[in-house]
């Protein structure tokens, strides 16, 4: 690539003002970066890699700029996936998606970090184009140590980051005046139908009806960040996500817990039970790498007794967020809040 060709290209990214000029020379630059990686020209990996980035960010400040002027849709309305932007030769301002534009939502999020990364912190946004130049060579040359290197210190940046993050929530949970928990995990007490129409539930507590667990005022001890652990039987999976929502959260995921023990069952004989992930606001995701298996193997104690395991995955994923465990049996876990029939005052030792 020619001095003054590279240049004018860097030129024109600051002078740009439209989403598709600007993803044009990104896209160019990309496919600079294969053939140079293919042809293993290190020469060319660079300054292609140097405008691919100066081009997202250009994009992440027009994204950024949008939101500002009004010119698209932020989060509350369709979670920030449709853009007001002007229609070409035309005045008038019409709606368009990410899609229309060819961006990923994801791409969004990562160019407008680099934006507010290189508004905030030049230094950081340099060193990110240094460590991303010296992997694309690596990658060229085939030096997998220096891949691997790479890759494990975006890994730590992205746990110290995500770390940073939880506790910053923890802080501004614990400094509101009423207490609220960043944490909740329940184990409600399900009633269901056996096949001969007979209500059922566990032999320790007496159970209730699906409105009233739905009605139980969960909201108002919930934090404005808050993640829901809630525990599900097969039968009663679709009342499990009525709860959830009842109470405010929007599932995101789920774990199984396999209880290496048969019970019972009509259509398969169940040996797991599920523990359903709610959010409501602003939680973070565990950070890559950190995150436990989908399938969690505990030997099934007493009746409808859940493991401590689960419970120390919660503390690992969230150790600073106020915690309170619902229907807990016995005395609440260090530095957790516990409620319900059988929740004893004392905590556990």
């Amino acid at each position: 690539m020619k001095l003054m060709q590279y240049e004018q290209t860097i030129r024109a990214l600051a002078l740009a003002t439209k989403m598709p000029d600007v993803k044009a020379i990104r896209d160019k630059a990309v496919a600079v970066e294969a053939y140079a990686k293919q042809a293993k020209d290190t020469r060319l990996i660079a300054p292609a890699t140097t405008i691919r980035v100066e081009a997202e960010t250009r994009a992440g400040e027009l994204l950024y700029e949008m939101r500002k002027n009004g010119e698209r849709e932020g989060r509350g309305g369709n979670r920030g996936n449709q853009y007001k932007v002007p229609k070409y030769g035309v005045d008038t301002l019409a709606k368009t998606k990410l899609t229309d534009l060819k961006i990923s939502k994801l791409q969004s999020s990562r160019w407008q970090g680099l934006a507010v990364m290189r508004r905030d912190d030049p230094e950081a946004w340099d060193e990110r184009l240094r460590k991303l130049i010296k992997m694309a060579v690596a990658s060229a040359e085939g030096d997998k140590a220096v891949v691997r290197q790479s890759r494990m210190d975006s890994r730590l940046a992205r746990i110290k980051k995500r770390n940073a993050i939880e506790r910053a929530t923890a802080k501004k949970i614990k400094a509101l005046p009423t207490k609220k928990y960043g944490v909740i995990y329940a184990d409600p007490e399900w009633a269901f139908e056996t096949w001969d129409g007979l209500a059922t539930g566990a032999e320790h507590y007496g159970v209730s009806t699906l409105e009233e667990i739905k009605a139980r005022d969960v909201p108002s001890i919930s934090a404005k960040d808050c993640v829901l652990f809630l525990w599900a039987i097969v039968p009663m999976l679709p009342h499990a996500l009525e709860v959830m929502k009842a109470w405010d959260f929007k599932y995101v995921s789920h774990c199984i817990w396999d209880k290496e023990i048969t019970g019972t069952g009509y259509w398969f004989i169940n040996q797991h039970e599920l523990l359903l992930v709610g959010t409501h606001g602003s939680v973070p995701a565990p950070a890559p790498g950190t995150q436990f298996s989908s399938i969690i193997r505990v030997r099934r104690g007493r009746h409808s007794a859940k493991p401590e395991k689960f419970a120390e995955i919660i503390e690992r994923y969230f150790p600073t967020l106020p915690k309170i465990e619902l229907n807990r049996r016995g005395p609440p876990r260090p530095g957790w809040d516990a409620w319900g029939a059988e929740a004893d005052l004392e905590v556990a030792e």
